[in-house]
């Protein structure tokens, strides 16, 4: 099923408020192991970018941008031809593109690894297969886009790493591909829960996520962006 804006606001608006009450009280879960393998810091560039899809772009683009090291996170879409990068026609499901983010982040201050490790610990649930909560189709998959083959293989080990310390009840159907290209989604969709943090949908899907953010990762986090 696909949701506009405004039909993603309708499906949860009876029970945001206590299933968000709910999530909120719920104990935080354990933070999952840092990667074992990883692309070192470095000094040399001043700025690297990373793709990640992870269901509503909403709600991954807001907790990257309140991560200390991440200079900008773009909603946007991958997978897909150019001509298909809009909103109304990713949402189909028939274009290959998933809602994205992309993440420049200064490597001197937070790696790769650590990016994947927020990704999987707060930004989505990397054991649904094409849907994220009440989102269903392709265009809400998990997926990891690389831009060189050192992401693709730090991402390739932490999914094992992961997988093979059974941090999640099922496997992890997280595809990991090279990225084709990234389009930036339409201007209203961008820092879309800053603008609309009252909104049933951000109430409940997306707030949680910044909730656990902070809990999980304190000396990641920042307050505002």
């Amino acid at each position: 099923m696909t949701f506009s804006s405004f039909q993603r606001a309708a499906v949860v608006a009876a029970t945001a408020v206590f299933a968000c009450a709910s999530v909120m009280a719920a104990e935080v879960a354990p933070v999952l192991p840092a990667p074992l393998k990883d692309i070192p810091a470095s000094k040399a560039v001043a700025t690297e970018t990373a793709v990640f899809a992870g269901g509503c772009f909403w709600g991954v683009e807001a907790v990257y941008r309140h991560v200390r090291g991440v200079k900008t996170a773009v909603s946007g879409y991958a997978g897909g031809a150019a001509a298909t990068a809009t909103y109304e026609v990713v949402g189909s499901g028939r274009t290959g593109h998933a809602e994205s983010v992309e993440v420049t982040y200064d490597p001197a201050q937070v790696s790769y690894g650590e990016l994947l490790r927020i990704f999987f610990s707060v930004a989505h649930d990397p054991t649904q297969l094409n849907r994220q909560g009440p989102d269903h189709g392709t265009q809400y998959r998990s997926a990891i886009f690389t831009r060189n083959d050192a992401q693709m293989q730090v991402a390739k080990a932490y999914i094992a790493q992961l997988d093979a310390a059974k941090v999640f009840p099922q496997p992890i159907v997280t595809e990991v591909s090279p990225l084709p290209a990234f389009y930036a989604a339409e201007a209203y969709h961008q820092n879309y829960l800053a603008l609309h943090p009252d909104q049933p949908y951000i109430v409940y899907n997306d707030l949680p996520k910044l909730t656990q953010l902070k809990a999980r990762f304190p000396d990641r986090y920042l307050a505002a962006r």
